[in-house]
């Protein structure tokens, strides 16, 4: 064997080996079901070990784990993915369940923030891993370091490959994504990194939810990991406040009131050394501590709700991982794509691509063909550039206090720090960059002259890429979201190291609004993993008591 051989033998197996320690089922398993109950079923009062608030990305997992040796309640405010197959179960659902009317039960929230960027959120059992992208790629070794949070390194890694091993996917790589991981390379975002769950610096092909055959493997399905008896999921359960009990100074969490969808209201309280658990988001838990009584003394007494606990940080620091790109329309057919690869730089700016079929009921004068009017469809391909850990943030407030359906209004303050905005700049150019390269050569058009050339769906970026000015303002003109916004519940200022919320009891928030930085390039991969080893610990916290 000579050395070249032993190489390419080691390597394979290095990728085999994280290959086999993924999913390798592709059906959907609905036995969860069994445990879901819409909340006009059940009692208006009762009584369980543990109450998560939100059955998403965070919630189901942590769930699951609890449900091992204890009571879990689950009150999830939006439907079960079996109400909307079309949008929530299958890559064709990504765009249209992006862009669907919100009728107040569709699968994904729609607002819009105070900076004017439209943004969704997930409301259905599953959250937001049933209405993304699909990508799967765990945290980078700064999150861990810097998040607050007190971590045994090999318990994370048992805890990703807990959900790897069910819902994860090694994704064979379509035309647009294969384009782009060559354009990547070529413009000098190394290593090749190949196929790889880790946060590596270079291009590589990630895990995806999605199985090769289009299906949506989501957070949802990891409840199936519970012992489903000892768990119960109740869906079109919109909480409206935590219970607390006050003795003295010791404030703790006893239970939640929710409402079902019949108006009624419903009271479910925790057993003695049970806990409430908010899993609600980013959006969701820093506006129920608010409505709970637990947040800034001025803003709470603004809206005549009651202090509970103190604390000036509950909504602040709200941060939105700024998202830019472009849009090329492609001179052939080119099917729609979700995530695959990942381009990352040195300095953490992250590359990736999407494609969708866009459809025109009338003749489009782009001049994108020789007689001026376009097709029906037109192939579509993004290349969307996002950085970690923007330094700019925002806060969320309450609108209303009486009902929890109203949602509060949220500021980010995009590019606020000017620093963010040169690392958009930065991005950006390397996405001019990428246009260069041979590999996106068979994109570009040819006129009836012979000139070869790519055609944008406007925006498009500004000819000189060396202008700091117009990179600067074609950064502010095309900001919109990734929709990895995070923060509001900070840990070290909201929760503390245990995810616990301080000063009180029985009370702590597992799920996006404790990030201080969205991790890795999707942070769907880091809440999952969180939500299973939070569960874990807090078993073992149970264990150690007894």
């Amino acid at each position: 064997m000579g050395p070249l051989f032993l190489v390419v033998l080691s390597y394979f197996f290095h990728h085999q080996l994280e290959v086999l320690a993924l999913a390798t089922s592709s059906d959907y398993d609905f036995s969860y079901m069994k445990s879901v109950y819409n909340a006009t079923d059940l009692p208006l009062k009762e009584e369980y070990d543990y109450i998560i608030v939100g059955g998403g990305t965070g919630g189901c997992p942590l769930a699951a784990t609890l449900s091992a040796n204890y009571s879990v309640l689950v009150l999830e405010r939006g439907s079960a993915p079996p109400s909307y197959p079309q949008l929530v179960l299958t890559t064709d659902g990504v765009l249209g369940v992006l862009l669907q009317e919100d009728d107040g039960k569709t699968p994904a929230q729609r607002f819009t923030s105070e900076d004017g960027v439209a943004i969704v959120r997930g409301r259905v059992l599953g959250g937001s891993s049933m209405i993304n992208g699909g990508f799967y790629s765990r945290a980078d070794d700064q999150f861990y370091n810097e998040s607050g949070i007190h971590w045994d390194m090999d318990a994370v890694e048992e805890a990703y490959q807990w959900v790897e091993d069910t819902i994860v996917f090694q994704p064979n790589l379509l035309v647009w994504p294969s384009i782009v991981r060559e354009a990547l390379l070529e413009a000098g975002v190394d290593p090749d990194n190949g196929f790889s769950l880790q946060h590596l610096v270079g291009t590589k092909t990630s895990g995806s939810i999605f199985d090769n055959e289009g299906k949506r493997h989501g957070a949802v399905e990891l409840l199936n990991k519970g012992k489903l008896k000892n768990l119960k999921v109740a869906i079109e359960a919109y909480a409206e406040r935590i219970i607390f009990s006050s003795k003295a100074s010791d404030v703790s969490a006893s239970g939640v009131v929710y409402r079902d969808s019949k108006g009624r209201a419903h009271e479910a309280l925790i057993r003695d050394k049970g806990e409430v658990i908010l899993s609600a988001g980013a959006i969701g838990s820093p506006q129920l501590l608010l409505l709970s009584g637990v947040g800034p003394s001025p803003h709470l007494s603004s809206h005549k709700v009651p202090v509970v606990s103190e604390n000036p940080d509950v909504g602040n620091f709200m941060a939105d991982n700024p998202r830019n790109n472009i849009n090329i329309v492609v001179p052939f057919a080119l099917g729609p794509s979700v995530g695959q690869v990942v381009g990352i730089t040195r300095d953490f700016n992250y590359i990736e691509p999407v494609s969708s079929v866009t459809s025109f009921s009338f003749p489009q004068p782009f001049g994108f063909y020789p007689n001026g009017t376009g097709p029906l469809e037109l192939s579509v391909a993004t290349i969307e550039e996002k950085f970690s850990g923007p330094l700019s943030s925002g806060s969320l407030r309450l609108v209303s206090s009486a009902d929890v359906k109203v949602g509060p209004t949220v500021r980010f303050n995009y590019f606020k720090d000017p620093k963010d905005l040169a690392r958009c700049v930065k991005g950006m150019r390397l996405v001019g960059d990428m246009l260069k390269t041979d590999a996106m050569e068979r994109l570009k058009f040819q006129d009836l002259k012979g000139a070869e050339g790519f055609k944008f769906l406007e925006p498009s970026l500004p000819r000189n890429l060396s202008d700091d000015a117009s990179m600067e303002a074609f950064c502010r003109s095309t900001v919109t979201t990734m929709w990895h916004y995070h923060g509001g519940c900070l840990v070290g200022k909201v929760v503390d190291g245990d995810l616990r919320v301080v000063g009180t009891n029985s009370l702590r928030v597992v799920d996006g609004s404790i990030f201080n930085a969205s991790p890795g390039t999707n942070p769907q991969a880091t809440l999952m993993m969180i939500g299973r080893y939070i569960g874990l610990r807090m078993l073992q916290e149970r264990e150690a008591a007894k």
